[in-house]
């Protein structure tokens, strides 16, 4: 056993003998206990706080702030701290005026009253913004306890979905046609009308406790059924009559009164640990398309274990046969051994390359250390924010792989301008990503929505990025330039030698366009439910599997491109560094057209806005992807290309 390993089994034996084991909860995740109102102490609480977020929707990507609605407003409102993560996403949580009391069951309470005068233009546009969120179907999502009010019913083959959000209301269109939740009873269908859900019936369950080691009751389920009523005396203490309307050629003065039931049901069958699972097992497409991923991955691995067998049994023949064979034989050899002056000559744009590498490297450990420690339910749903929060700040503190791989390459291909370098790999990529993220967020300011990121954020970020993340790649830099330059097992001859005419499938562009392909089909099925989580709300909580998927993809990546080397180096085609990243790399274009696919295929967004919106968010995506795809296939081939030509007889 290495030194090494012997420190840190000792260190971990330490640990594990003297130190308490105790078990922890991450912060925002502890359980909450509550208690009825005349037992209330220090750590057992009986009001109940509902907390409300943006409002969303798939036909549009600008989400809204709950405010912007005229909804009922807290008159304490508050905010509770939020992290980077969820800034970004544009998530805006806020106190409410719906505020319960633990086992306390109200019925028909009133929280307050609207009232829109058509002669008031203000009024009118107020209630016109309204009528365009149920026509666009926006969303509500509200919180009790970090944990999503949900809406449950009935869809195909009596499956129950239970949905982490509910419309503010429906629309029937001129021609009598009832859209999205207009369905769900036959009371919505006069024509050009609007039914908003103005009352909700919660039901709040709870694990009484008993039994258990902890004090007062924890809360694991919180439903709602949105309801649409108008108020009347007549109706004050039961909320039960017809529905709410609001006609799309509104004329007369209105007044609209928003109301709330509450109940309490106990339950110890659930426990608080799993009390996410009944939203997670109902979201749509994860139940059904399990056998359909595991088969991809199956067709992958073999795939990949194919190309590694053909490709060993190739290299160990031709190895075996070029170093039995005798010096002359081996001058009239054609293949890859004849390329050995040439195959480590320095590339075109070489600068340029260890850029991309720098970056790539420093996206790849982000993705790495992100997806493990979201492997290790750190990053959870129940965790707002975390994912991105994470990424971002491994992202700024990786700073020194990026500078150290970007000048420890440049160097080794003969570059000088080590101050343009080091420039261009602190500031290109995250430059490029940063602008279009600022044009996203200037489309977004325009139009009002919640997730614009507020300047006093964008300062932070950039204070991120030029006082820790630059400052970090140029000291990677400086021990970059400081070591050695790398020792190739060949040397380059001062001639070039001339490439033979090459077939179609060995010149550049056909080998690049199906380079690709492979690794794009290890990951499409994972890339479809990202999609959903993005752009279609849906809850992302894969992570095992996806950090599966990455693997998979690494080996992929790195088995398609060297095989791809393999075949341009036997054509006498030395001209493998930018082939090898750009192999890899065109899997972000097969991203791209998927996205693309998506967006029409799947997806009802409507506007100009939403559509620039959702191209220039897939941009950022897509040059993430090449770099990171890139990179991988470029330090596999680099490997490759180094192990043959050091274990061949070579002059």
């Amino acid at each position: 056993m290495k030194p090494l390993e012997l420190w840190l089994t000792f260190i971990y034996v330490l640990t594990a003998t003297f130190l308490p084991v105790s078990g922890f909860y991450l912060p925002g995740l502890a359980p909450v206990s509550f208690c009825d109102e005349d037992k209330t102490t220090g750590d057992c609480q009986s009001e109940i706080q509902l907390f409300v977020n943006r409002l969303d929707t798939v036909e549009s990507v600008l989400p809204y702030e709950y405010d912007v609605f005229d909804f009922c407003q807290d008159s304490e409102e508050k905010r509770p701290s939020e992290n980077l993560g969820q800034v970004l996403f544009g998530e805006r949580i806020e106190t409410s005026p719906y505020k319960f009391t633990f086992r306390k069951n109200q019925s028909c309470q009133k929280v307050c009253t609207k009232s829109y005068d058509m002669s008031n233009s203000e009024d009118v546009s107020r209630l016109d913004f309204l009528k365009k969120g149920m026509q666009l179907n926006y969303q509500h999502h509200w919180i009790i306890d970090n944990m999503p009010v949900t809406w449950c019913y009935e869809v195909e083959d009596n499956q129950k979905y239970c949905n982490p959000g509910f419309p503010i209301g429906c629309y029937v269109t001129p021609d009598g046609k009832p859209k999205d939740a207009c369905v769900i009873s036959s009371e919505f269908n006069k024509k050009n009308t609007f039914y908003i859900f103005n009352h909700v019936a919660i039901t709040i369950t709870y694990h009484s406790g008993e039994n258990e080691n902890w004090k007062g009751a924890r809360l694991v389920a919180a439903r709602l059924e949105p309801k649409s009523v108008k108020h009347t005396a007549e109706n004050s203490q039961t909320c039960e009559g017809p529905p709410m309307e609001l006609p799309g050629e509104l004329t007369s003065n209105l007044s609209l009164s928003y109301s709330y039931s509450v109940k309490f049901e106990s339950t110890d069958k659930l426990k608080w640990a799993s009390r996410w699972d009944y939203i997670l097992v109902s979201m749509p497409h994860t139940n059904i398309q399990w056998f359909s991923i595991m088969n991809s991955l199956v067709i992958v691995l073999f795939l990949s274990g194919m190309v590694a067998m053909i490709l060993l049994r190739t290299l160990h023949k031709d190895i075996a046969r070029y170093n039995q064979v005798d010096q002359e034989d081996a001058q009239e050899e054609s293949g890859w051994k004849q390329v050995h002056g040439d195959v480590f000559r320095p590339p075109c744009q070489g600068m340029l390359l260890s850029v991309f590498l720098g970056q790539g490297t420093q996206i790849f450990i982000m993705t790495f250390t992100t997806l493990f420690l979201a492997c290790l339910g750190f990053l959870s749903p129940a965790n707002r924010g975390a994912l991105m929060t994470c990424a971002v700040v491994l992202w700024v503190l990786l700073g020194t792989p990026a500078g150290y791989v970007s000048a420890r390459l440049y160097k080794s291909f003969g570059g000088a301008n080590w101050k343009t370098n080091v420039f261009l790999t602190a500031l290109l990529c995250p430059g490029i990503v940063f602008a279009d993220f600022f044009l996203m967020n200037l489309i977004l300011w325009v139009e009002g929505s919640s997730a614009a990121i507020p300047f006093g954020t964008l300062v932070a970020i950039l204070g991120l990025w030029f006082g820790i993340s630059v400052p970090l790649t140029f000291l990677g830099a400086y021990f970059g330039f400081k070591k050695s330059v790398i020792e190739h097992p060949v040397r380059t001859n001062q001639i070039p030698r001339q490439i033979p005419e090459q077939s179609f499938f060995t010149k550049p562009l056909p080998g690049i366009v199906m380079g690709g392909i492979l690794p794009f089909g290890c990951i499409f099925i994972q890339l479809f439910f990202i999609l959903n989580s993005i752009w279609s709300h849906q809850m992302y909580y894969m992570f095992g599997f996806l950090f599966l998927v990455f693997i998979i993809l690494l080996i992929t990546c790195s088995e398609a491109t060297v095989l791809l080397c393999y075949f341009h180096l036997c054509a006498e085609d030395y001209h493998w560094w930018w082939r090898s990243f750009l192999t890899s790399g065109f899997t972000a274009v097969y991203l791209f057209i998927y996205a693309v696919h998506y967006f029409f295929s799947k997806l009802q967004i409507q506007g100009a806005a939403s559509t620039i919106l959702y191209l220039g968010y897939t941009m950022i995506m897509v040059l993430i992807f090449f770099l990171f795809t890139g990179t991988i296939g470029f330090f596999a081939c680099f490997w490759f290309v180094s192990k043959i030509y050091s274990v061949v007889k070579v002059d």
